[in-house]
């Protein structure tokens, strides 16, 4: 019996509905259904992935068209659905790291009254992602665009009582918005130039059209992955958005969300491919984020905004790899599923260790925990080996194949990104190794009494999570550990992504052990030079004061301010001299005319007496001019 396709993107979005309109009716049990549902669409997800390796490679795509969509004259869109091997990857990604996620927050979310709108929200970002990446044209990728948008506000704000989380909320739904004009402008001009929005339509006429048309469409695409993906100038939103709960910020940064510009970029290829111009603005933007977010991540002590500014320097480098066009495609989604494990990770172990410590986020308040939660320990350890692409966990297959292909790109322009993905190594280097030092490492800087406290101190017990917690982070362990290897060991996901992404070439530009050599030995040096300024020296748990380079981190590299002077201020000018032309000429059009008309009336008014003999007297004269009129006219 053949499955459904849509039986994926179903079985959540029936779990969403559910404990929403069931409403409190459904608080004792709706953190069970929700799991059950991203589970049971994970199942799904591995019995379509299941049949599609017992088919040939040429008959694996699989196309649902569920009914008529948009029936008009000029524009026929149906709501289809597309599996092939680029979009399984994705959802096996998004519904197994999603219900790892789940589970997890069955023990983090515990105590939380609203745990049961929680799961709805978690189901509602599954569903809208999982039709982001099925979907068969950019139209209904627009509707899952919209909709992960929304149920990101509705997460990143779930506690709403914080001023700051409420705020959030909203910056992260702005800075999409702008993002998302360009999606919704590049299927504007898709059906203007085109006459067509669906992926297979675009693609076949893609070589028939115009380099400027397809320019056009590539620079407005790469605006909507700015926004969803977090890369600059679009990135000042992912910093805030860690004001929700941490599996949200597990969920954003692996799974979901910030995967979605990738995706399009990827999925929209054969657009890039003869768009040389906007490939180049792609690679741009990714080797400008990777080191952008890296240096950020340097300065942040909020262990969770560190991690944040490691997600938008990771998803550089995929973006960097997709703008590298057939050559670095397949990189771009190694290092996004192998970055959906370590990352995942990485994000549940803060949440373990702030549920060990009061829910503190500061890591200058750690310090010594490695004893207290071994598990945690362990586990973030090995996400943080991962991500700095140590041999043989997973981050080093698929970040040293981006960086490869980089290089491979020619000329001075592959000497520029290959350089920057390269020191871009070597800062993550740095600012994990960081982090791992001052989280679990060094004496102790919180006690376990407060008469003990000193001025800054916390006071916390440690404990380790429950298993519900922990389990979830040994899986996502193991899949950091050997998910590289098992993706780039004989070219697997190269050759299982050939038949959408082409042919995969690099150019070599020197012996691929000299490359890694290289590697290696620069993020060595971020390695060292980490220890040497928090491993053998004691971390002050008052922020001191740093260079002007650390400030500027500290401040995610004036983001904000800038933004502020170039959009923010100019805005307001510009609302201000429309409120002032609105008071002044449309109001000021209306209320003259009205002043105008109650003038002359009062005037008018005063010819009204009341006498007849002045009424008679009137009539006389007027009557005399008549007659004069009359004769005037007849003399002339």
């Amino acid at each position: 019996m053949t499955i459904p396709v849509w039986l994926t993107i179903a079985l959540p979005l029936a779990g969403a509905t559910i404990l929403l309109l069931g409403g409190r009716r459904t608080n004792g049990w709706g953190h069970l259904l929700g799991t059950a549902a991203s589970l049971g669409s994970f199942v799904v997800g591995a019995m379509l992935f299941s049949d599609m390796l017992g088919r040939d490679a040429e008959h694996r795509t699989v196309h649902e068209a569920l009914f008529s969509w948009v029936p008009v004259a000029g524009l026929q869109v149906d709501f289809g659905l597309h599996l092939d091997q680029l979009s399984m990857c994705f959802v096996l990604l998004i519904t197994g790291v999603g219900s790892l996620i789940h589970i997890y927050s069955i023990g983090y979310m515990a105590e939380d009254p609203e745990r049961r709108r929680f799961f709805a929200y978690l189901n509602l970002f599954l569903s809208a992602m999982l039709l982001l990446v099925l979907a068969d044209n950019y139209l209904g990728l627009y509707v899952g665009w919209e909709g992960v948008g929304l149920a990101s506000y509705l997460l990143i704000g779930f506690w709403q009582h914080k001023p700051s989380a409420a705020t959030a909320a909203k910056k992260a739904f702005v800075v999409n918005r702008v993002g998302d004009i360009g999606l919704a402008i590049a299927l504007m001009v898709m059906f203007a130039y085109i006459g067509s929005i669906s992926f297979e339509g675009v693609f076949a006429a893609a070589p028939d059209v115009g380099e400027g048309v397809l320019t056009a469409i590539g620079l407005l695409l790469l605006l909507a992955a700015c926004g969803k993906s977090a890369q600059v100038p679009l990135q000042s939103w992912l910093g805030d958005a860690m004001e929700g709960p941490t599996p949200v910020s597990a969920l954003i940064h692996a799974a979901t969300m910030v995967t979605a510009g990738v995706y399009l970029i990827v999925r929209s290829g054969p657009v890039f491919d003869l768009a040389p111009n906007a490939q180049l603005g792609v690679v741009i933007v990714g080797a400008v984020t990777l080191l952008f977010g890296a240096i950020v991540g340097c300065a942040k002590d909020d262990i969770k905004k560190a991690l944040a500014a490691s997600t938008m320097s990771q998803i550089g480098y995929m973006v960097l790899a997709a703008g590298l066009g057939p050559a670095g495609y397949a990189f771009a989604i190694m290092h996004l599923l192998t970055h959906g494990f370590f990352k995942a990770g990485l994000f549940l172990g803060a949440g373990s260790v702030m549920h060990g410590m009061n829910d503190e986020v500061n890591m200058r308040r750690y310090g010594g925990l490695r004893k207290a939660l071994p598990i945690t320990f362990a586990t973030f350890g090995l996400g943080y080996l991962a991500i700095i692409g140590v041999p043989p966990l997973a981050g080093f297959f698929s970040k040293d194949g981006i960086i490869e292909a980089a290089l491979g790109a020619g000329g001075v322009k592959g000497y520029i990104l290959g350089g920057a993905a390269i020191l871009g190594a070597g800062i993550t280097a740095f600012y994990m190794t960081r982090v791992m030092l001052m989280t679990f490492f060094g004496e102790k800087r919180w006690v376990s009494e407060a008469s003990e406290a000193t001025a800054g101190q916390l006071v916390a017990h440690p404990h380790e999570s429950p298993k519900v917690m922990t389990w979830p982070m040994i899986l996502l362990a193991v899949g950091s550990v050997g998910s590289g290897a098992a993706f780039a060991i004989g070219g697997t996901l190269e050759h299982w992504l050939e038949p959408v992404v082409g042919t995969h070439e690099i150019h070599h530009v020197a012996p691929v052990w000299v490359v890694t050599t290289v590697i290696l030995a620069v993020v060595a040096v971020g390695i060292v030079i980490a220890y040497r300024m928090y491993g053998t020296r004691e971390i002050p748990v008052e922020v001191p004061a740093g260079s002007a380079l650390t400030g500027a981190a500290r401040r995610d590299l004036y983001g904000d301010a800038l933004n502020e002077e170039l959009f923010m201020r100019p805005g307001q000018l510009v609302a201000k001299g429309l409120v002032e032309i609105d008071d002044e000429v449309v109001d000021g059009a209306g209320t003259g005319l009205a002043a105008l008309v109650s003038r002359s009336s009062g005037r008018l008014r005063l010819a009204e007496t009341g006498y007849a003999r002045s009424y008679a007297l009137t009539m006389l004269v007027g009557a005399f001019l008549v007659v004069g009129a009359i004769l005037a006219v007849q003399l002339w």
